[in-house]
């Protein structure tokens, strides 16, 4: 098995380890993830018309991303700590589908990847969607959550 196959989060006795990427050259590095959260059109109405007694939900969740990005090695065991250049959150309604589509944008120069990064921003973006919401819709339903697009270090450009 080639190196790019093997999970580089285990050693060769199959304990789980923290990649060591001292000897990586630093690149500009980017990711774009995306998912979404689906509700009925009545929530998803009163959020567009920023009608929720808890405020604007999309400023909200949109900070909660952001905070998310940001604390990714606190909540995912392995990932690197990262000195994040740029972390965008925004949103999509799409009333047909009855959903908000969540994109997040994560950037920095380093040695590693910033894929968790925006997978961690659309997670927490939603899941306080949900939050906000769950007192008028328990019926939401947080799906398709997947990274879109990296740019940047030895394996290069990859794209969806």
């Amino acid at each position: 098995m080639n190196d790019e196959k093997q999970l580089t989060h285990l050693d060769a006795d199959g304990k789980a380890q923290m990649v060591d990427v001292s000897d990586k050259q630093e690149s500009q590095r980017l990711a774009v993830a995306k998912g979404s959260i689906s509700m009925s059109a009545e929530t998803l109405r009163l959020i567009e018309e920023g009608g929720h007694k808890k405020g604007d939900v999309f400023a909200v969740a949109r900070i909660a991303g952001i905070q998310g990005a940001k604390k990714c090695a606190d909540l995912i065991p392995l990932c690197h700590p990262l000195a994040l250049s740029s972390i965008k959150v925004d949103f999509e309604i799409d009333r047909e589908r009855n959903r908000v589509c969540i994109e997040s944008i994560c950037k920095l120069v380093g040695r590693t990847g910033v894929e968790m990064e925006a997978l961690t921003a659309v997670s927490v973006a939603a899941l306080t969607i949900y939050d906000m919401c769950k007192a008028v819709d328990k019926n939401m339903v947080i799906g398709e959550i997947s990274v879109q697009e990296k740019r940047g270090g030895k394996s290069g450009d990859w794209q969806r």
